[in-house]
C-alpha cells in the first residue's frame, strides 16, 4: 500500500502500531521526491541514503509505540543547521562547511521519531516573499508558471506536491504565512518563545519564529508541539468546554490608509467568517488599525536584517544579487538612524492585546498576496510585485496562522484567509474549529501533483484503504525553461479521490 497522500498523523500512527514500517513510508516519499522534484524544485538536497537509515533506526526503536511522529517524513528548511549538511541560506556565499549539529528544532523533530529527508530552498538569505535565486528557482505545485511564496516555498512546495507530509519553515514578516497561502497549506507563526528561533544573526531582532507547514490543522498542531516540546498543543481541544462559542472578529478592509484587499481575498475572509458563524460561533466584524511608524519599523526591521545576515557572508557579500545588496544598503541605513529595535515587537503585541482583549478569541484578515509572480530568475526579471499588501497581516509577535478557506482564484491558485490570535493555546482551538467545516479541501490538496505545461500529467488510482489522494505518474521529460505567458486552463491542479 502506497502511503503517499497520508497525514503526518495517520503515518505515525501506522508506524507506532506496526501497521507501517518507517522504511517504506521514507521510500514512497523519496520515489515521488525523485520522480516529481525536477519540475517544482523545492529541495536543495535530498538525503536518500541517510534518510533510509534514519528510518531503519526509527523501526528499530525500543520506544517506536511512543513516538509522536514515528517514521513522518519531514523537511527542513535550508536556514537552520542540519548536521553534515552545510547551511546556504539561499546563498551560493555563504559558507559550506557541514554543521557540527542540529538545530534544536531538528533534534526535537528527530527525538520524536521524523525522519529529515532533505532540505528546502529559500530566496537568498531568506529575504522574499517569493523563492528563486542564485541556487535554484521553486516552482507552485498548483501551477508551475507562479511562486509558491517565501521565504519557505521550498518547504511549502514540499508539503504541496506530497514530497512530505509535514514541513519545517519560518517566519519574521510572513515567510511561512505567505507560501501557506500561495500552496493552500496550513501554516503557524506560534508566537514569541513558543518555539526556540536562533535563526540567523539574531532572527532579526526577535521577528523570525520556527513553525509547521502542513495539509491539514492536527498535522500542523502535532507538528509545533514537537518542535515546542509541548504535547499538549497537539491535543484536539474540547471547545465545549468553554461554556460559550468562540469569538471571532473579522477585518476585511485594509487598516492601511491608501492600501486596499484584493476582492478576491475579502471574498475568502468572509467566507471563512460565514462558515464559522453557522458552525454557531460568534463572529463580528472588527477593523485592526495600523500606525505608520509601525509599517516603517517593520520595514526598517526587514532591512536591518538583512543587512546583519549578509555580514555574515564576510567579502562575498559584494557578490550578493544586487536586489539583496540594496536590501542590506538600506538596512544599514535604517540602523543608522536607529529604526531597527527589538522593542518594537513589544509594543506590537501590546496593541495586539488591546485588539484581542474583547471581544474576539482571534481575527481572521485576508492575505492579500495580489496577482501570484511567475519565478523569475536571480536578476530578478519576469517578477511582479509580490505582497505589497502584507503588513497588516504580517507584523509579527503573535501566533498567526495561516488556512485556505473553500474558495479558489480564477488564476488556479489558493485564495486565503486565515485567523490570527494569542500563541501557544488559542490557535489550535480555532484552527480545529476551521477543520470541522473545512476537511475536503483538506484532502484534495494532500499530494497535490505538479501540473503545468510540461508538467507529467496525473491519472487517478483507487486506493482501496479509503478516500485518500492517490496519484501515479506519466512518464515525461522535464522542461528547462519557465512557460512565458498566461497558463492554459490545463495547467491547474487536479487530484481526485477515490470513494469511501
Amino acid at each position: 500500500m502506497s502511503h503517499l497522500g497520508r497525514t503526518a498523523v495517520e503515518i505515525a500512527d501506522d508506524v507506532r502500531s506496526g501497521r507501517a514500517s518507517a522504511r517504506d513510508v521514507v521510500q514512497d516519499h523519496l520515489d515521488r521526491i525523485a520522480a516529481l522534484d525536477a519540475r517544482v524544485g523545492a529541495f536543495v538536497a535530498v538525503r536518500v541514503q541517510e534518510a533510509l537509515a534514519e528510518a531503519d533506526a526509527v523501526d528499530a526503536r525500543a520506544d517506536r509505540a511512543d513516538l509522536p511522529l514515528a517514521g513522518v517524513p519531514v523537511a527542513v528548511k535550508d536556514n537552520i543547521p542540519l548536521a553534515g549538511h552545510p547551511t546556504r541560506d539561499g546563498s551560493p556565499h555563504t559558507a559550506t562547511t557541514a554543521a557540527p549539529s542540529d538545530h534544536v528544532v531538528v533534534q526535537r523533530l528527530r527525538a520524536a521519531g521524523a525522519v529529515v529527508v532533505g532540505t528546502t530552498h529559500v530566496p537568498e538569505l531568506s529575504v522574499w516573499p517569493f523563492t528563486d535565486g542564485p541556487l535554484g528557482t521553486v516552482r507552485n505545485p498548483w501551477d508551475l508558471t507562479r511562486t509558491p511564496g517565501g521565504s519557505s516555498g521550498g518547504s511549502a512546495a514540499a508539503v504541496a506536491a506530497g514530497f512530505v507530509p509535514l514541513a519545517h519553515g519560518n517566519d519574521g514578516l510572513g515567510s511561512i504565512r505567505i507560501p501557506a497561502a500561495c500552496c493552500g497549506l496550513v501554516g503557524l507563526k506560534p508566537g514569541l518563545g513558543t518555539v526556540p528561533a536562533d535563526i540567523g544573526h539574531d532572527s532579526w531582532t526577535r521577528m523570525s519564529e520556527n513553525g509547521p507547514l502542513a495539509t491539514t490543522v492536527a498535522d500542523a498542531a502535532l507538528g509545533l508541539s514537537v518542535m515546542a516540546a509541548d504535547p499538549a498543543l497537539a491535543a484536539a481541544p474540547d471547545l465545549a468546554a468553554l461554556g460559550r462559542p468562540l469569538r471571532i472578529a473579522v477585518s476585511p478592509a485594509s487598516p492601511i490608509p491608501g492600501t486596499r484587499i484584493d476582492p478576491a481575498w475579502r471574498t475568502a475572509a468572509l467566507a471563512t467568517a460565514d462558515a464559522l458563524r453557522a458552525a454557531g460561533h460568534t463572529v463580528v466584524e472588527r477593523q485592526l488599525p495600523v500606525p505608520l511608524r509601525f509599517v516603517v519599523r517593520a520595514a526598517a526591521r526587514w532591512f536591518g536584517g538583512t543587512e546583519a545576515d549578509a555580514a555574515l557572508s564576510g567579502p562575498a557579500r559584494d557578490a550578493l544579487p544586487r536586489r539583496t545588496r540594496t536590501h542590506a544598503r538600506l538596512g544599514r541605513g535604517a540602523q543608522r538612524l536607529g529604526l531597527v529595535a527589538e522593542a518594537d515587537t513589544d509594543r506590537w503585541r501590546e496593541r495586539l492585546d488591546v485588539f484581542l482583549a474583547e471581544p474576539p478569541d482571534l481575527s481572521t484578515l485576508p492575505l492579500d498576496v495580489r496577482a501570484l509572480p511567475r519565478p523569475g530568475d536571480a536578476a530578478g526579471r519576469r517578477r511582479r510585485p509580490c505582497g505589497p499588501r502584507l503588513v497588516p497581516q504580517l507584523l509579527g509577535g503573535r501566533e498567526l496562522h495561516r488556512r485556505l478557506p473553500r474558495p479558489v482564484e480564477p488564476r488556479r491558485v489558493p485564495v486565503d484567509g486565515g485567523p490570527g490570535g494569542r500563541p501557544p493555546g488559542r490557535h489550535t482551538a480555532v484552527g480545529h474549529a476551521l477543520d470541522r467545516f473545512d476537511d475536503e479541501p483538506a484532502r484534495e490538496r494532500r499530494g497535490a501533483a505538479p501540473r503545468g505545461r510540461g508538467a507529467p500529467r496525473e491519472r487517478p488510482a483507487v486506493d482501496p484503504a479509503g478516500p485518500r489522494t492517490r496519484l501515479t505518474q506519466d512518464s515525461a521529460e522535464p522542461r528547462t525553461r519557465l512557460p512565458r505567458g498566461q497558463p492554459a486552463a490545463s495547467d491547474a491542479v487536479s487530484v481526485s479521490r477515490s470513494s469511501p
